[in-house]
């Protein structure tokens, strides 16, 4: 048994992935009878469900008890190019939704509440905010594990050097945890591909294929045109090298385990072949798969404008705008793990006077073509958070006259 583990561990993690990525397919379309290889994808999303609001909330009280000094002007940079990014993939999303005008089929009616406004927004951002921090971690509200994370790891600076020596080792034990999961990805993989197939067949890619066409050009066109162009600006140099690195070390593992809370630990080793500075790079990360949403943007706006042009809805360009800050206050709440975007549907379609009923089928197809829009989505978004935490780190280390290599 020893061995035939650690011949598994040692097989890389992305040709297992694609193995069972095929066993999957192959499953669901020629023995649909073998219902039990769905426990293994609700058991994979489960665990990252479960371990991503954990390894978030004790990552940030670590890093923020034991950051020293000067990071500020980092944290400012940062968090700037995670909000411009974002909103420019709306931006964009919005742009594309406007030239090419994508129907879906809506036949299924489903009921569910969402918000009404931008006023319900708002304030549905600050109560989550200030939730319990139990029930924030319970629920997956990363906004409300984020804000408390930030409150207890400021308020343990002061303690003394044990106390947050013990705060690294719960932190390097979740972090830990979440690498074992991710061990079981192709497993997890292979249940949820058979799922997906063996319900809705092949065709799943035939009926919704022009929306998903649609999110996969908008999602590589924000990855491969504008993130470079915020990091050439930024750095004043070629940025292709970095950001083609940052999606073969971090994108490609995000877009397997649909989680950018669960890719943080490889965004840590990333950022740390990268020469950034531990301090910074181990608050920006967990920052980033929380605010730093390219993906969610692109998915909220091209599917609620989507809805809003199969049911005759005629929105004007001024609205649509509006809708891209919209997208982008929204994606900022999404969930860290797979699927987390979809649920924000709602509230972007509220704001183009689509009823709930309409916009949860929209909701319901995003699940149908998960299995490519989310994983993309995943890649963008994840690959965006070392992307963006370098840039701010050598954008800092340029003024100061030192040469930067990546």
């Amino acid at each position: 048994m020893k061995k035939i583990v650690n011949l598994y561990t040692k097989t890389p993690l992305i040709l297992r992935i694609i193995i069972g990525l095929i066993i999957g397919i192959c499953l669901g379309i020629f023995v649909k009878q073998a219902t039990f290889v769905k426990v293994f994808g609700d058991i994979f999303v489960s665990a990252l469900k479960a371990i991503a609001p954990i390894l978030v909330f004790v990552l940030v009280i670590s890093s923020l008890a034991s950051a020293g000094k000067g990071l500020g002007s980092r944290f400012r940079s940062v968090t700037f190019f995670y909000m411009l990014s974002t909103f420019l993939a709306a931006f964009a999303a919005v742009l594309a939704s406007f030239i090419f005008k994508v129907t879906i089929p809506l036949s299924q009616s489903i009921e569910q509440a969402a918000p009404e406004g931008l006023g319900d927004v708002f304030k549905n951002l600050l109560l989550n905010m200030v939730s319990n921090p139990v029930t924030a971690i319970m629920n997956g509200n990363y906004i409300g594990i984020l804000t408390w994370a930030v409150i207890f790891g400021l308020a343990l600076r002061g303690a003394n050097d044990k106390t947050k020596q013990v705060l690294n080792d719960i932190s390097s034990a979740a972090s830990k945890a979440v690498a074992w999961i991710i061990q079981l990805a192709p497993f997890g993989i292979m249940g949820l591909v058979f799922s997906s197939v063996g319900e809705y067949g092949i065709e799943i890619f035939k009926d919704y294929g022009k929306i998903l066409l649609l999110l996969v050009g908008c999602m590589l066109a924000v990855a491969l045109i504008v993130d470079p162009f915020i990091v050439a600006i930024s750095l004043k140099r070629n940025p292709y090298p970095l950001v083609f690195k940052c999606f073969k070390e971090s994108g490609l593992t995000a877009f397997f385990t649909r989680s950018s809370a669960a890719n943080i630990p490889v965004n840590m080793k990333l950022c740390e072949k990268l020469g950034i500075d531990k301090e910074y790079y181990s608050v920006a990360i967990p920052l980033g798969a929380t605010i730093n949403m390219d993906g969610a943007a692109i998915t909220i706006t091209v599917m609620s404008l989507a809805a809003a042009f199969s049911q005759g809805v005629k929105v004007n360009f001024f609205v649509a705008i509006l809708l891209s800050f919209v997208a982008t206050l929204g994606a900022c709440g999404a969930s860290g793990v797979a699927g987390g975007s979809l649920l924000l549907i709602p509230m972007a379609c509220s704001l183009l006077g689509i009823g709930q009923d309409v916009a949860m089928q929209v909701v319901a197809v995003g699940f149908i073509i998960g299995v490519v829009q989310d994983s993309l989505e995943t890649a963008i978004n994840s690959s965006g958070d070392a992307i963006f935490c370098a840039t701010a780190e050598y954008r800092e280390r340029m003024k100061k006259g030192e040469k930067i290599e990546f």
